[in-house]
């Protein structure tokens, strides 16, 4: 089994895990649970592919790179920006702050949407 297929098998295991934690999101410790799964793995997964690929040397060399690669990078990088925001407006959420409920559910719904993508361009972006 290729690296490529590792990556492949566990980014759509993180995807499926992030339309469960989507399908909990009333049940807030489940939903809580399996989201900070998701981003931590999704993280991981990165770095892993940093590793073993010098992904940031190719994502570097956008003049150079075919253009499926560098939207699949722009994708990628702003799903983690995404994480970080879903992280900060969750915790308000969870501690009672509805004014940042609003927030949460819109970019939580960017951050599927822009996951969902990363996912299908990484099939184009590796071959």
């Amino acid at each position: 089994m290729t690296s490529a297929t590792v990556f492949q098998i566990q980014s759509g295991t993180i995807l499926l895990l992030l339309y469960l934690g989507v399908y909990f999101r009333r049940a807030r410790t489940t939903h809580m649970r399996i989201m900070s799964l998701v981003i931590v793995w999704d993280i991981f997964l990165i770095l892993q592919i940093e590793l073993t690929r010098s992904a940031i040397d190719k994502a570097v060399k956008v003049v150079q790179n075919p253009m499926m690669l560098n939207i699949h990078v722009a994708l990628a990088v702003t799903t983690v920006v995404l994480y970080l925001l879903q992280i900060k407006s969750g915790r308000g959420v969870s501690k009672g702050v509805e004014q940042k409920r609003s927030f949460h559910k819109k970019c939580g719904i960017a951050t599927v949407v822009l996951r969902t993508a990363t996912f299908i361009t990484s099939f184009f972006a590796v071959s």
